[in-house]
């Protein structure tokens, strides 16, 4: 997951340069999300860790 969420981050990148407003900020908006959702699931994963 927090390889799309790089892939994603390299897209808005290139297309912020190229001068693609739109396309950098949805890229950039799903970079965010998919990066939220790495943290809790590593931290979740982590913590079940400790547990067992």
């Amino acid at each position: 997951m927090l390889h799309y969420a790089v892939v994603f981050f390299i897209i808005a990148l290139i297309a912020a340069l190229f001068g693609f407003g739109g396309i950098a900020a949805s890229a950039a908006g799903i970079a965010k999300i998919l990066f939220i959702l790495f943290a809790i699931l590593a931290v979740a994963s982590f913590v079940i860790g400790l547990f067992r």
